[in-house]
């Protein structure tokens, strides 16, 4: 018989190549195309709500990780909806770091989730909407993965390991405070759609026949939107899909080569391409320049490498857990004291996915030749995030990309490219749980011979529990291993002083971590303050801590002045320690101000 034939096939019970062999025998509803994408949403809006419990105990009050940068965040938010909504012009002019321009790109945007800022005012408000969109993240970053997986080639039970274990990868949880680190799934969403909408797989290849063009836009835009989110994240996705396309375009070519034959491609297609991927550059573009022109103003703010290579992590930080996993936590404790920067360096993916994904090298439903290819993806991003200790300086690696693509030299941590590496450690370990999906799917099929019709209804009941049974123990792994102790701090309440202080305000003690926390108390109304805490400290800000050292006093008042400031809010419970340590007692006679005092709070009226 020759079993390459379709016909032949069928008769022998061998799956057509060209479709994915039945996992199970799942119910009828499954063949709704739209019943398994609202399962895959569902599934990752309670897994999102599980294990990043206790983020909704208390969406108004608390903030995961510290009340550092998520005060940030929950700042940026707030101001890119209140600003679209009231004044778009001036959505890069923030209300902070009064009076320098271009403020509120002095960090990661987040511009992406301006819609949600625009829900709700105020700054309880702010807090509920980083609360909704931390756990949002991790559902969409659950639902790109089990997409990207379900579209490569892997079964329902391979996308839902691929999906749990590189959204609940454990070196995301040194994270916890980053939203713009953590704001990933639409790298893995966008991959999925532009596959799918060209009509390629990792199990299959290219077919024509399956081309989407609608899909491919959908990809690009939702790339754009990944982008706009910041380039923390985005720039190595902007790299990718340049590269990707290059090397698409010279297949292509080398196919019409080889075959004489120009390979079908589709002009819907390629007007889907150029008009997204105009979209996708321009938002790059656009960006790219707001945060040139940054640099400009503050020549300070660009970053050397000998950032890169204080971040750069050793080997072992690879297989190392933060403090903050449930499982993993206190057993790599021994093994962060050797990192000079656990948040940075503690990038453990997973053991369970590291286990699968090698497993996966050898058994899998893709070929060697697309196995081969993922696990040198691997291998060549843990070299990269290996930074400058690769060979002792990082070149040729990472810091070749720093000193030679543009932009490249802004991302002074090398180990946050785990984003990719624990994204092909979950593709290849789809593979693998796939096939094992499979196999026993196809013995549970199987007729055993030499057996009477009551012991074969018996071996398939039994198959047929055990097989679910024996593909649950990895989901359960990964599930296990995404589990946190992350800590959630209560966020300082704005005091009712501030309401009752004209801007320009200078709130006081200032600099530091605190300045965060004054940014997300500015949501109530965003009155211009002096404060904020970037990647950079602009000089005037230098100046203005220099020069209100000794506030209140006639040189501090007359600089304050002179640079528009109205008033001050002072908070002396927050001052100890600080320039302004018993500012409440320091005499305002003869300064030509006003001092009123409500609940402790100082305000100063210039």
């Amino acid at each position: 018989m020759n079993i390459g034939s379709t016909d032949a096939r069928r008769s022998a019970g061998i799956a057509s190549p060209d479709r994915a062999a039945p996992v199970t025998g799942g119910p009828r509803g499954w063949r709704h195309p739209a019943v398994e994408p609202a399962l895959a949403i569902l599934a990752g809006l309670l897994l999102a709500v599980a294990l990043t419990w206790p983020t909704l105990r208390h969406p108004g009050s608390t903030v995961p990780g510290d009340l550092g940068d998520p005060t940030l965040q929950a700042w940026q938010v707030a101001w890119a909806g209140h600003a679209l909504l009231t004044d778009p012009v001036g959505l890069w002019h923030s209300n902070t770091f009064y009076p320098e321009s271009y403020t509120y790109a002095y960090s990661d945007t987040l511009l992406g989730y301006a819609p949600i800022g625009m829900l709700g005012t105020g700054f309880e408000a702010a807090v509920v909407r980083y609360n909704v969109l931390y756990v949002l993240l991790h559902a969409l970053a659950f639902v790109g993965a089990y997409a990207l997986a379900r579209q490569l080639g892997s079964g329902r039970w391979g996308g839902a390991v691929a999906g749990i274990a590189w959204a609940y990868a454990p070196w995301r949880l040194a994270h916890a405070g980053h939203l713009n680190i953590l704001s990933s799934g639409g790298i893995a969403l966008s991959l999925a759609m532009l596959a799918r909408g060209h009509g390629w797989s990792l199990r299959h290849g290219y077919r024509p026949q399956r081309r989407r063009p609608g899909w491919a836009l959908a990809g690009w835009l939702v790339a754009a939107w990944q982008v706009s989110l910041g380039f923390g994240i985005g720039l190595p996705l902007v790299y990718f899909l340049l590269a990707a396309v290059l090397a698409a375009a010279g297949c292509y070519g080398w196919s019409w080569w080889r075959s004489g034959e120009r390979p079908p491609f589709g002009r819907r297609l390629l007007l889907a391409d150029l008009t997204g991927g105009a979209a996708f550059g321009a938002v790059t573009l656009l960006l790219g320049l707001v945060y040139l022109h940054v640099v400009d103003l503050n020549p300070q703010a660009h970053r050397g490498l000998d950032w890169t290579k204080m971040f750069s992590p050793p080997l072992i930080g690879f297989v190392t857990a933060p403090a903050d996993s449930w499982l993993w936590g206190e057993p790599h404790a021994a093994a962060r004291e050797q990192l000079s920067w656990p948040p940075e360096m503690a990038l453990l993916p997973g053991m369970t996915v590291i286990g699968l994904a090698a497993a996966g090298l050898f058994v899998s439903v893709y070929p060697v030749r697309h196995r081969i290819a993922l696990g040198l993806g691997v291998l060549t991003t843990v070299l990269l995030g290996l930074g400058a200790t690769l060979g002792g300086d990082g070149d040729p690696g990472y810091l070749t990309l720093s000193t030679h693509l543009p932009g490249w030299d802004a991302l002074r941590t090398p180990g946050r490219l785990m984003h990719w590496t624990s994204l092909l450690l979950a593709v290849l370990a789809a593979g693998l749980v796939t096939a094992l999906a499979e196999s026993t799917g196809r013995t549970a099929k199987a007729e055993p011979t030499g057996s009477t019709t009551s012991g074969r209804t018996a071996t398939r009941r039994w198959t047929r529990f055990v097989a679910p049974v024996i593909l649950l123990v990895p989901l359960v792994m990964v599930t296990v291993e995404g589990v946190n102790r992350t800590p959630h701090p209560v966020v300082p309440r704005p005091p009712a002083a501030m309401r009752t202080a004209p801007e320009p305000v200078l709130l006081l003690p200032a600099g530091g971590v605190g300045d965060l926390t004054y940014m997300l108390w500015s949501t109530d109304g965003f009155p211009r303050v002096t404060n904020g805490l970037a990647g950079f400290e602009p000089a005037s800000q230098a100046r203005t801590r220099a020069a209100v050292a000794s506030f209140p006093d006639p040189g501090s008042v007359a600089y304050l002045r002179g640079i528009g400031v109205r008033s001050v809010v002072a908070v002396p419970d927050r001052a100890a320690g600080t320039p302004w340590e018993g500012i409440a007692t320091r005499p305002v006679d003869g300064l030509g101000i006003t001092r009123e005092d409500h609940d402790g709070v100082l305000v100063y009226h210039l």
